[in-house]
C-alpha cells in the first residue's frame, strides 16, 4: 500500500503512527480522472492543490474545540494512475481500489477531479450498505442520461447513481436542462433542494437532513455547489451558490443526525495565482472530518 509521508500527506502530518495505513481510520484517495470536462479543464490537478493547501490549515478546530487528525489518524494515499483508462474501464478501475479501503473497514475520503469518480465511490459503498442514500451538494443536477454522448459524463454522474436504485438528496442545484427537472417530478427517489428555495427557507437544512432518514449515507461535495466567491476555481461556475457557512452548518447537521460513511470532494480546477479554492477544499474537508469526529462516526 503505497502512502505520502510527512511532506506530502494531508495535513502535513509528522507521526507515523498518524499517516500509516494500518494505525489510521481514515484513507484520503486522490483520483485525478479528468475526459469530459465540458467547459474549463484542469481538474486533473485538483487533488495535488488540496492536499498541498493542507499544509496551511490548522489541526485545531475551534468549533469543535478538537484536533480530529489526531484522534482518527489521516493516511494519504499515493495518487491513482488511471493511465489510458477511460469511461467505463476507468471506473472500473476506481471501484475495485475503493472497495478495498471499504472492506477494510477503513473511512474513504476521496479528492475527485471531474464528478464522474463519484459513481464508483458509492458502488464501492453500496456493496457495503445495501441501503445507502446520496447527499449531493453541487450547482447542477448531474442527471442526463448522456452528455455529448457520454453516459460517463461528469454531467451524467447522478444519473448512474439513481440507476443503482441509491435514493438521491441534492442540495444548491441552479443548472440543468428541461429533461433533469422532468425526471426529478417524476422521480421519488431525487428530493432536490433548489438554491433558491434554500436561501428562501430557513428549515432547509432540517428538511435535508430528514430525507436521509437512518440510512448510512455518502456525501459528495461538488465544489460549484458552493458560491463563485467562495469556490472561485471550478469547471463550471454557476452564481447564487451555498454560502459557506450554509454548506458547513448542512454537513455538522448531518454528522450529529445522519450516519455517515464516506465522502467525496471534487470538480476543483485550479487557478494560476489563485489559493483560495484549495484551501477552502482542504479546509471544508478537515472541517466535516472534525464534525464526524466530534460526532463519533468515525471509528
Amino acid at each position: 500500500m503505497k502512502f505520502y509521508h510527512t511532506e506530502n500527506n494531508f495535513l502535513g502530518i509528522e507521526k507515523p503512527e498518524l499517516y500509516e495505513y494500518n494505525s489510521t481510520k481514515v484513507v484520503i484517495q486522490s483520483a485525478p480522472y479528468e475526459h469530459t470536462s465540458s467547459y474549463l479543464q484542469g481538474s486533473a490537478k485538483g487533488p495535488e492543490a488540496v492536499i498541498e493547501a493542507s499544509h496551511y490549515v490548522e489541526f485545531y478546530d475551534e468549533e469543535t474545540d478538537s484536533e480530529a487528525f489526531a484522534d482518527i489518524g489521516i493516511c494519504t494515499l499515493e495518487p491513482y494512475n488511471f493511465d489510458s483508462k477511460v469511461n467505463q474501464e476507468a471506473m472500473d478501475f476506481l471501484y475495485s481500489h475503493t472497495k478495498v479501503h471499504v472492506d477494510n473497514s477503513k473511512f474513504v475520503v476521496t479528492i475527485g477531479a471531474e464528478h464522474t469518480v463519484s459513481s464508483a465511490l458509492v458502488k464501492a459503498h453500496l456493496h457495503k450498505y445495501p441501503n445507502l442514500r446520496v447527499l449531493q451538494i453541487d450547482a447542477h443536477s448531474d442527471l442526463r442520461m448522456a452528455y455529448q454522448g457520454n453516459p460517463f459524463s461528469h454531467a451524467s454522474v447522478m444519473a448512474r447513481v439513481v440507476e443503482m436504485n441509491v435514493p438521491l438528496t441534492q442540495v444548491g442545484i441552479r443548472a440543468q436542462c428541461k429533461e433533469e427537472a422532468e425526471w426529478i417530478k417524476q422521480n421519488p427517489n431525487i428530493h432536490t433542494f433548489y438554491a433558491h428555495q434554500v436561501h428562501n427557507n430557513p428549515n432547509w437544512i432540517e428538511e435535508v437532513v430528514k430525507t436521509l432518514g437512518n440510512d448510512p449515507v455518502y456525501v459528495t461535495i461538488d465544489a460549484d455547489g458552493f458560491d463563485p466567491s467562495v469556490m472561485p476555481a471550478v469547471g463550471t461556475a454557476e452564481p447564487n451558490g451555498l454560502s459557506w457557512n450554509q454548506g458547513t452548518s448542512l454537513l455538522k447537521l448531518v454528522s450529529e443526525k445522519c450516519n455517515v460513511v464516506g465522502f467525496d470532494i471534487v470538480e476543483l480546477a485550479p487557478k494560476e495565482g489563485e489559493i483560495l479554492t484549495q484551501f477552502n477544499c482542504a479546509k471544508l474537508l478537515y472541517k466535516f472530518l472534525c464534525y464526524l469526529n466530534a460526532n463519533k462516526q468515525i471509528q
